[in-house]
């Protein structure tokens, strides 16, 4: 006899139903796994046949044949257990065929047939719900995560046992509560709201380097702080999301996809409103930092800082290849992980922030004898942030030291986290408006042509641009970002077009010089 049920297979965030057929024929005993299945997938035929013995039946003593089809398409995961042993039971005639049309499975059997938390229920749900299925089966633990899917019903179960009584009509047994999914990233990750008590007004003096954060948040550009240790950059680094506004409820369905993926969405907090805060240490390996795996492939530090904040602290000192990855989510906001099997897209739209020391000792030229680091010590340690990666950034800012007397007289007259997100509100609203009905939110996103085209700074701020141009100070691409950034600035200030004035505080930005006037007015307490 023949029965079939259905699942979900992920690929990065997209997923694609899954038909579990489970045929009880003649041969000797035997249990086949076929339908292009990797290792871990294999392994569910011994947990299914325990979890079914264990729920009240006997695992069949003929040849059983489980399929996962479509058999071109590559299967990960423990996720299939819960379809598979529903088939069996299926095909032995002990679930009606009519229970289980229109639903999905989702869910990893322990051997006793309890229900086993699992990672990537949000987007196999939406899958699931893509595809037309009325209602989907998950673990009891999971099902916070699986009801921000709209359009379809979520039954949360506990155990085999539980569910066959569920598609039966039969009394269903009290079985224990299933624990959360346990599984520590390997990467420094924080919430954006456990930052939020962090303010800029604790940050003595650097107005030129808070300024340029307020652009930064307000615009989605890119920033590198160079300056010695102890100067701040990690603190301003931290506090940026204090500046950026709540998630969407679009992007938050798309950041907690990617962190459900991953296996580090919290239990109790599913739907993430605040932007993820992505903190790796310099030793992080390429694959923690770009995503990868020897099996299934997981997402990364540049996935999981997605409508985020991704801070490489000691930039120099990441691997190059680490570095180079950066290459192509910077451009393109999405990051492709390729290997021999299969190959999984997620997405890396997130704002990039590098911290570095101006050399290997941490002390620079401004510090005269102390540091004795050589010009080519100093050469060589700039470069391992390469030319490209280093034009990618919109905004480039040297922290210098101050003295006592300007550190005491800094510690007043500076604006809190709070007012300064009040202007980095009204500033996105303006990009808001005039970004509408297209596929952009912020400044950071529009293309060079488009900038071009629709929205074009007055001419004497163009004329500028075109210096700079010509006199190769400027590449095409940098002075796309030099206008990015001058609208930005013209958002935050209130001019409806950029002028003069915001082309060259732009250029102040990306050149790393003094800023002054209404930029500095600005972070400064009126």
């Amino acid at each position: 006899m023949a029965a079939a049920t259905h699942s979900v297979t992920l690929d990065g965030l997209s997923g694609r139903a899954i038909e579990v057929e489970a045929d009880i024929g003649g041969g000797l005993p035997q249990t086949v796994l076929v339908g292009l299945v990797d290792t871990m997938v294999t392994e569910a035929r011994d947990r299914c046949r325990s979890a079914v013995s264990n729920s009240g039946t006997t695992w069949p003593d003929q040849r059983v044949t489980i399929n996962l089809a479509p058999s071109t398409l590559p299967k990960s995961g423990s996720h299939y257990d819960l379809a598979i042993a529903l088939a069996v039971f299926a095909a032995k005639s002990l679930i009606p065929a009519d229970q289980l049309t229109g639903s999905a499975f989702l869910g990893e059997l322990a051997l006793d047939g309890r229900l086993r938390a699992i990672r990537g229920v949000l987007p196999a749900t939406m899958a699931a719900a893509e595809a037309g299925f009325d209602r989907v089966f998950v673990p009891e633990v999971n099902v916070p995560e699986a009801e921000l899917v709209q359009g379809i019903a979520v039954v949360g179960v506990r155990s085999l046992r539980q569910t066959v009584a569920l598609l039966t009509g039969q009394e269903q047994p009290d079985d224990p509560p299933v624990p959360p999914l346990d599984d520590t990233p390997s990467i420094s990750w924080t919430s954006g709201d456990r930052l939020a008590h962090l303010d800029l007004a604790d940050i003595s003096g650097q107005d030129d380097s808070r300024m340029a954060l307020l652009v930064a948040a307000a615009g989605g550009h890119h920033l590198l702080m160079t300056g010695p240790p102890g100067i701040g950059k990690t603190m301003l680094a931290q506090r940026l999301p204090g500046l950026l506004p709540d998630l969407t409820h679009e992007q938050s369905l798309a950041v907690s996809a990617v962190h459900s993926v991953a296996g580090v969405l919290p239990s109790d907090a599913p739907l993430l409103t605040r932007p993820p805060f992505l903190d790796p240490h310099h030793t992080a390996s390429a694959v923690s930092i770009v995503g990868g795996g020897s099996r299934a492939i997981r997402p990364g530090a540049l996935s999981l800082a997605h409508h985020g904040v991704l801070f490489l602290d000691e930039a120099p000192e990441f691997a190059s290849n680490v570095l180079e990855a950066l290459r192509q989510p910077l451009e393109s906001g999405h990051v492709v992980v390729s290997r021999a099997a299969m190959t999984a897209a997620f997405p890396a739209r997130f704002q990039l922030v590098l911290a570095a020391n101006p050399c290997p000792c941490g002390l620079g030229s401004s510090a005269g004898d102390q540091c004795r680091c050589t010009p080519l010590m100093r050469r060589r340690y700039a470069d391992r942030l390469s030319g490209p990666i280093r034009d990618r950034v919109d905004i480039h800012r040297v922290l210098t030291s101050m003295s006592r007397p300007e550190m005491a007289s800094a510690m007043t007259g500076a604006r809190s986290t709070s007012d300064l997100a009040a202007t980095v509100a009204v500033a996105r609203e303006r990009q808001a408006r005039r970004l509408d009905g297209t596929a952009w939110r912020l400044n950071s996103e529009v293309p060079g042509v488009d900038l071009r085209k629709r929205w074009p700074v007055r001419d004497e701020g163009r004329v500028l641009v075109d210096q700079q141009l010509r006199t190769l100070k400027l590449n095409a691409r940098s002075a796309d970002r030099i206008l990015r950034l001058a609208w930005t600035i013209a958002d935050l200030v209130g001019h409806d077009v950029p002028g003069a004035d915001d082309v060259e505080a732009a250029l102040s930005l990306r050149r790393g010089t003094a800023l002054g006037g209404a930029m500095r007015d600005l972070v400064q307490t009126a």
